[in-house]
């Protein structure tokens, strides 16, 4: 590896010791860019590196709102501004409480690559709090969203950064959020992506980021096999936006899909989701917000398999939708013993790197969250463009502008793998694409 790349790497590391996903996050991008860092001392000359790996801004702050009972809470909040090199910051709020600084900063960083690769004017951010909406009244979490709102507004604007949804942060609560943000601002921009489509929001948004997913993975097939997805048996985990959508568009493009899991436990229906089951499985969790064993009662051929992620599935393909480092070593172990031939990432980083070099060893076509889930993010650039010319687009155009930018992502990938030696490693053409143009963006604006 090239020094200058590891001593990066190693800096990071003596920098924040205890920001674990954000060192995997670095490693598993800067790893693979040793071709085009030695093919161009420009990168170590001008410091790309040092400076892509820290965040340009972060901001923390205090979130305290009243509960139903008037008890005093208090919240972390975050919003970290990593890039805006090609355009203005851009990335999802995350309200979980697993949320942290290391773990906003490992998104935003890879929010960068992704919003590069997409091929439109967007840097890369990432914000959100510890705060979980699971339990809250529709008033705790109305609350919450304006506290919070009530410091972020004075760090973002339609030019500045633009927020969006993301784990936990659905579109109620960007409802509420932009609700104060337009109070607070007294203006009405489009300083939000994901908003309802009355005030803003663009068709296709909720369904963006599962449908360019199958979008990406269907490249993938009809180049590297000559398939599609007609009768492929698949698993999907997690059951919000995007494990939903990604079911939906696989059922339309033909494939079988057997498997979902949620925080409960996992599902294993042989038969194979249908339009009943899809449209039960979409009031559960999108209206009743409940678990997953309701699903096995309705439709009582499914099994439930409690604790369990979908990855004990025999499948052809596997698409890990719900969380960082959610499919593990052994996991990986467990789908190439059963026969998978495809990997094909919707959230982020959700495999370990153990899990993805097993991948590649054994053949697996596997592709990189940063490519296969930039739908969402793209979409979120196209609801953007319709705020700012003040039009709304019919569902059709924005589903074709967003396989157009699916089909591009995945010619960059395969094209910048290539060119630097590594042909069909969508990891390496991934990082590589997306990177170029921020370095390049970089060094054309000086040392800021």
């Amino acid at each position: 590896m090239s020094s200058y790349v590891q001593d990066v790497i190693e800096a990071v590391k003596r920098k924040d010791p205890s920001e674990a996903l954000f060192h995997q996050a670095v490693e598993e991008v800067l790893t693979t860019l040793k071709p085009v860092i030695d093919a161009d001392p420009r990168y170590k000359k001008y410091a790309v590196l040092e400076r892509m790996v820290e965040p340009e801004r972060i901001i923390t702050f205090r979130v305290p709102w009243l509960n139903d009972k008037g008890e005093m809470q208090v919240n972390r909040g975050y919003r970290v501004q990593f890039n805006s090199a090609i355009g203005p910051y851009k990335g999802g709020m995350r309200l979980h409480e697993s949320v942290t600084l290391a773990s906003l900063k490992f998104l935003g960083f890879e929010q960068t690559f992704k919003n590069s690769l997409t091929g439109l004017p967007m840097g890369g951010g990432k914000g959100g709090s510890d705060f979980d909406a699971r339990g809250k009244s529709e008033t705790e979490v109305m609350h919450f969203c304006q506290s919070f709102m009530s410091e972020l507004y004075r760090h973002i604007g339609e030019n500045t950064d633009v927020p969006a949804g993301d784990l936990g942060c659905g579109a109620r609560e960007v409802g509420y959020m932009f609700g104060q943000y337009r109070k607070l601002a007294n203006k009405f921009v489009g300083v939000f992506t994901g908003k309802g489509v009355s005030f803003g929001g663009s068709l296709i948004r909720p369904e963006a980021t599962g449908f360019g997913v199958v979008y990406f993975a269907q490249e993938m097939l009809k180049l590297n096999k000559g398939e599609d997805f007609k009768d492929k048996v698949c698993i999907i985990s997690g059951t919000g936006n995007v494990g939903i959508h990604t079911a939906q568009k696989l059922m339309e493009l033909g494939a079988k899909v057997v498997g979902f899991n949620d925080y409960d436990g996992a599902v294993y229906d042989k038969d194979g989701l249908d339009q009943e089951k899809l449209a039960f499985l979409k009031n559960l969790v999108f209206v009743k917000r409940g678990s997953l064993r309701e699903y096995v009662k309705k439709f009582t051929k499914a099994e439930f398999h409690e604790g369990k992620k979908t990855w004990f599935i025999p499948c052809y393909a596997a698409f890990p939708t719900a969380c960082e480092n959610e499919l593990k070593d052994e996991d990986a172990a467990t789908l190439i013993k059963n026969g998978v031939k495809l990997i094909c990432e919707g959230a982020n980083m959700p495999c370990t790197l153990g899990a993805v070099k097993q991948f590649q060893d054994a053949g697996v076509l596997y592709s990189p969250g940063k490519a296969s889930n930039a739908g969402g993010v793209g979409v979120s650039g196209l609801e953007m463009t319709q705020n700012s010319i003040r039009l709304s687009w019919p569902a059709k155009k924005v589903d074709e502008e967003l396989h157009n930018i699916m089909v591009h992502i995945h010619n960059s990938c395969v094209e910048a793998a290539k060119e630097y030696g590594m042909p069909g490693n969508y990891l390496a053409g991934a990082n590589i694409a997306g990177f170029k143009k921020v370095a390049e963006a970089m060094i054309a604006q000086g040392l800021v």
